[in-house]
Parts: structure tokens; C-alpha cells; sequence
């Protein structure tokens, strides 16, 4: 059945948004957020164990035994966490211990803004504007010097299991869910094939080779992103180090170390790494040295790292959209607080996986995806409809680039204008869209025509040398003169301008005319600039006789013309959506066989079919036998008689 008569709403019940679904969605982020002390644990261990499983595997490689090499990476990764750990903590002991003595050079330095922006200035304002809310403040508390009531405390005697118990209670839980993660990665990656066999059994056994590719998708994407990442923020932090403590900043270790951890926070984790050494710099520093040291030091870093480093070390993308990774750090921080931020691009990347080969999850794939979910001519066609030339311009130069202009025209824009004549043909499509659509596109026609002009055969020149023609006739059949017109609405016309413009890179002589000019008063006009060969374009798959019995017209003003017939097909590859059903109604056989009947030189459906008809230097037939006209059903008047 053609799509005019299906309704739009099956062919894209796939993957439309429906309530059930979108209630699942909500219903899986509810138990997420309410049960994060669970899922929180096993989410950063499955993210660890893929980050650890090419470790596993090149230590099996070794000939480590399952068990061995396990421990053994489980070992050296917790290890080095635990380091980690250690000097950032050490060193944040030691930063709190010397704030105090960096109050002197921060109020020295407010002072000097004070007095270099003078008492209008943007400083002053603020540090009178602070002055003001203290002494609001100072005036609400009751002053210090007046007599109060001495407060009464009662002290207990210092216990020592509260004591120990105040302590230790709140360490409990980091712990736990510390030592948590530690055993679930360990047993991850002990269990590592049937952990894979009991997903492929959950996801469908029935189709091993997707959930497998699934399985290896994943853990390639997310591993490789972990790992790569690891690598930049520790070529990153490097420099950075070493550069503050030659700046003379406090504690570069520790701004080092939390350099490498914060640049895993997608596009803010630069920002925040700065954030820190700058203030710090310019708490320490008499002058302002330090600080626009320190902020050049950034800025060359990550300037080095994002044109140099990243594009050799990202051979390629995680697949997540740049809008996408930002909506779901939004997501996963507001679900699961600053680890849900870090973990908020590996755990996109895992659900846009599944989307990509499990259509339960297809959803995700089209939200946060970065592969375009719409078809070329697809997406040509909404432009055109909206009436956007500039975006329908911009998208054909770009498609430009990797296509040649024929396979553009045959694959993007004749499919393109196809869908707009089955909207037509549905009743869904006005004649105001339509005149976008025609208006649109032959702004777009004419905006590559120049790129056309550049692809074409250059004429032979007088001081060049003579060439001698070829031995089959090529290029004197490719000097020819071809019209090329709309059969019958706008949208017709420009399918005839591409087809003028593909001529036209063969090196012929080729224009393009309205449908207009099919009218009776205008046919005869039309006839005698016709050239060589004149080409009627229909988009609709069943032409009208009447529109088809312009070539008999055509012919009978202008006897031996080469009238062709092009009635546009869909692309074979393009001719059915994703659930079987057609993208458009195919061309119509009893057509093709009446416009020859009629007396068409060549019929045609394809752009390739077309240009080559449009080349053949063959006259054009003469017209067949028309068969007797019918009498006519008036009677003869008979004479009076005298």
C-alpha cells in the first residue's frame, strides 16, 4: 500500500514517544534517584570494571591465570587510587592550616583595586556595599559591650565511646561504600563471561549477534573514553604542576591532582581546575604576577591539549551529542550529586549504545545520539517546507563536499521533492508550502550552479591545440541544446532545473522552463528554443493524460523534436521506510507505456537514465497513427425549406 494511503502515525510507531514508554522513563529515574546508596555503587563499579577489563585481558594475554591477573589489576588500580587519595588529602590538611596567614595579601590587594578604580568605581561600590550588610548585621546582634546574662553551660564529662562514635559514624558510610565498589569490580571481573551470558539471555538469546555487538560496543566506547581521558588529564595536569609550583603557588601537588580529576567534568572541569590556583595565586602574591601567570599557564595548557593533544589521542567520538553530554551531566548531578557529574558521560554513553542495537532503547539513540536520525533527503525536505533557504543552501554545499552534484541530485533532492508530491497528492501539502517548496529549492539550485559551471567541460579554446574528435562521436553528442520543463505544478520545475544543471555538467546546452509554459497560448513559443531534445519532468507517479498529451502537442508544432518523458522514481535503497511500508507511491507502468503510446521518444525515472537520454543524438520519431476522431454529435442544421 503507497504511503498516501498509510497514516503517518504507524510508519513511526517504532520509535515515537508514547506514553507507556515515556512513563517508564519516569518511573526508572524515580527508583534511581530514590535508591541511589544502591544503584549509585554498582554504576561506578561497572564503569572501574570496564576501564579495568583491557588490563584483565593483556595480563591473560601474559599468561597470568582468570584469578591472578584479576587481583592482580585490581591490586594496582586501587593502589594508585589510594595514593591518590592520600596526598590529596594530606595536602588539603595543609592548605587549611596556612589560610589564615593569606588574609593580609587579600586585603592589600582589595585595597589597591579600591584605590586604582577611584570612589566611583565598580570595586568601591562593592566594598562599600559589603561594608554596609556588615554594619546592618553588627547593628541586629546586641552589642558586645553591654551587660548580658551569663549563659549557663552544663559540661559533661568527655565519654569516650561517644567520642569514638562521633568520630568514626560519619566515616562509615564512605567506607562502606567504598570497600562496596572494591568487591563489585573484583567480582565483575571475575564474572565477567557470565555476567555477559546472563545479559544476552535478559536482552534476547534469539539474536546472540546483536546483544554481542552490543556487549562489544559498549565496553569498547566506554573503555576506550575512560581510559583515553585518564590519559589526556594526566598529560594535562602534568604541566600544570610543574608550572604552579614554578609559579610559587601553594600545594601544586594538590592542584595537579585535582586537575586530573576535575577535566573528567565535561567542558566546566577546566574551568573549575582554575578556578582554585588563580584564587590562591592571588592570595599569596604581594602583586599580580602570580595570578596572570597562572591564568597563562591554563590557557596555553588547554589550548596545546584541545587543538593538539585530543584530536591525535580521539581517533573517535564517544557517539553522545555535544548538547547531550551537557543535558545529562544536568541529569546524572541532579540524580546522583557530583559523582553522577563524572560518571554522567560513560553512563550516557552505555544507554546510547543500547539505543544504537536494541530497539526497546532506541529512544535514547535519537535523544543523545550524535548520528543524524533523519535522512538526507529527509532533512532537505524539512527545509524546504519551512521555506529556509539559507539552512537548505547551507546543507547542499555540505552534502557537496563528499557527494558529486548528480548523486546529490538523484539521492538527496529528487527524493526530497518526491515526498512533497505524495504530500500533495495526500492533500496534506498547501499551496503556500508548495510555493515554498518550489521557491526554496530553486534558490538552492541556483546557489550551486556556479560549482556546477566550475564542474563542467571547458570549451576548446583557439590558441590551444586542435583535438581530434572521438572515434564513437562523445563529444559532438555532448554539444547539445536541451530544454527541460515542468510537467505540470511548481515543484515539477525543479526537478527540470536539476536535470538542466546534471546536463549541463556533461557540456551541454541545457535550461530549464516552467510548467507555464506548456500553456496553449505559450506552447508555440516554446517550441523553437527547444533545441535539440525537449525533456517533460513529472514528480507525480501517475501523470494525466492531459499532461501527457503535451508530447503530441510538442511535436505536432515542431515535427522531428526529440520529446523525452522523465516521471521521477524513489530510489530503490529509499523506496521503503524501516517497517516495510513505501516512502512514496512508485511510478505507475500503464504511464510509462502511455506516454510512449502518445509519442515519446524516450521515457525515463531515473536522473542517470535522463542525462543519457537527453546526450542521444537520435531524432526524434515521428508521431504514431492518432487513432479516427468520433463523429460529432451535433446534428446538421437542415435548410428551411422555401
Amino acid at each position: 500500500m503507497p504511503l498516501s494511503f498509510v497514516p503517518q502515525d504507524d510508519l513511526i510507531h517504532a520509535t515515537r514517544i508514547t506514553l507507556p514508554r515515556m512513563a517508564t522513563v519516569v518511573v526508572a529515574t524515580v527508583v534511581l534517584y530514590v535508591a541511589q546508596e544502591v544503584f549509585l555503587p554498582i554504576a561506578l563499579a561497572m564503569l572501574i570494571a570496564f576501564a579495568m577489563s583491557p588490563l584483565v585481558v593483556s595480563a591473560r594475554r601474559m599468561g597470568m591465570g582468570h584469578l591472578g591477573s584479576v587481583l592482580g589489576a585490581s591490586a594496582l588500580a586501587f593502589s594508585g587510587i589510594g595514593v591518590f587519595c592520600l596526598i590529596v588529602f594530606g595536602q588539603l590538611a595543609e592548605l587549611a592550616l596556612n589560610l589564615p596567614a593569606f588574609q593580609s595579601n587579600i586585603m592589600a590587594k582589595l585595597n589597591d583595586l579600591q584605590a586604582a578604580s577611584g570612589e566611583s568605581g565598580v570595586v568601591s561600590r562593592l566594598m562599600r556595599m559589603a561594608s554596609a550588610i556588615s554594619s546592618k548585621i553588627g547593628a541586629a546582634v546586641p552589642d558586645s559591650d553591654a551587660v548580658r546574662p551569663l549563659a549557663v553551660e552544663v559540661v559533661n564529662p568527655v565519654n569516650p565511646l561517644a567520642f569514638l562514635q562521633n568520630l568514626i559514624v560519619p566515616l562509615i558510610s564512605p567506607i562502606a561504600t567504598l570497600g562496596l565498589v572494591v568487591v563489585l569490580v573484583i567480582f565483575m571481573l571475575l564474572e565477567r563471561g557470565q555476567l555477559r551470558d546472563r545479559f544476552i539471555r535478559l536482552v534476547g538469546a534469539a539474536d546472540l549477534h546483536r546483544t554481542t555487538q552490543v556487549l562489544e560496543d559498549a565496553g569498547q566506547r566506554v573503555a576506550k573514553y575512560l581510559l583515553t581521558q585518564l590519559l589526556v588529564n594526566a598529560i594535562y595536569a602534568l604541566p600544570i604542576g610543574i608550572g604552579l609550583w614554578l609559579i610559587g603557588v601553594p600545594n601544586a601537588t594538590l592542584w595537579g591532582l585535582l586537575t586530573l580529576v576535575l577535566r573528567f567534568v565535561p567542558y566546566i572541569g577546566s574551568v573549575l581546575a582554575a578556578a582554585f590556583p588563580l584564587f590562591l595565586a592571588f592570595a599569596v602574591s604581594p602583586d599580580w604576577t602570580a595570578v596572570l601567570l597562572t591564568a597563562a599557564l591554563f590557557l596555553i595548557v588547554e589550548a596545546i591539549t584541545s587543538n593538539v593533544i585530543e584530536p591525535r589521542l580521539y581517533s573517535s567520538n564517544t557517539g553522545v551529542s555535544s548538547l547531550a553530554i551537557i543535558i545529562a551531566a544536568i541529569f546524572w548531578t541532579f540524580l546522583w550529586g557530583p559523582l553522577g557529574l563524572m560518571l554522567s558521560t560513560p553512563l550516557t554513553v552505555c544507554l546510547v549504545v543500547l539505543g544504537r542495537h536494541i530497539p526497546q532503547f532506541e529512544l535514547f539513540d535519537i535523544l543523545f545520539g550524535d548520528q543524524p536520525v533523519l535522512a538526507g533527503h529527509q532533512r532537505l525536505y524539512q527545509r524546504l517546507l519551512a521555506g529556509d533557504t539559507v539552512e537548505a543552501i547551507s546543507s547542499a554545499e555540505e552534502a557537496l563536499e563528499y557527494q558529486s552534484i548528480d548523486e546529490f541530485h538523484q539521492d538527496v533532492v529528487l527524493p526530497a521533492l518526491l515526498i512533497a508530491q505524495d504530500d500533495r497528492d495526500r492533500g496534506v501539502l498547501s499551496a503556500a508550502q508548495e510555493g515554498r517548496v518550489a521557491s526554496t529549492g530553486l534558490a538552492m539550485v541556483s546557489s550551486i550552479a556556479g560549482l556546477a559551471a566550475e564542474m563542467a567541460p571547458l570549451p576548446a579554446t583557439a590558441d590551444g591545440p586542435e583535438e581530434e574528435p572521438a572515434a564513437d562521436g562523445t563529444d559532438a553528442l555532448r554539444n547539445r541544446t536541451v530544454t527541460c520543463v515542468g510537467g505540470r505544478w511548481d515543484i515539477d520545475e525543479v526537478s527540470a532545473a536539476i536535470l538542466a544543471q546534471s546536463l549541463t555538467l556533461e557540456g551541454a546546452s541545457a535550461v530549464s522552463r516552467p510548467a507555464a509554459e506548456l500553456l496553449p497560448g505559450r506552447i508555440a513559443s516554446l517550441v523553437p528554443e527547444a533545441g535539440d531534445c525537449l525533456i517533460l519532468c513529472f514528480l507525480d507517479p501517475k501523470p494525466s493524460r492531459a499532461s501527457l498529451l503535451h508530447v503530441r502537442r510538442l511535436k505536432r508544432i515542431m515535427p522531428g523534436l526529440r520529446v523525452g518523458v522523465a516521471i521521477w522514481a524513489m530510489p530503490s535503497d529509499l523506496a521503503h521506510t524501516s517497517d516495510g511500508a513505501l516512502s512514496t507511491a512508485s511510478v505507475d507502468p500503464a504511464k510509462i507505456d502511455e506516454a510512449r503510446d502518445l509519442g515519446a521518444d524516450f521515457v525515463v525515472t531515473t536522473l542517470a537514465e535522463a542525462v543519457e537520454a537527453g546526450l542521444d543524438d537520435v531524432p526524434g520519431a515521428a508521431l504514431p497513427e492518432e487513432a479516427p476522431a468520433r463523429p460529432s454529435q451535433r446534428r446538421r442544421m437542415r435548410p428551411k425549406s422555401a
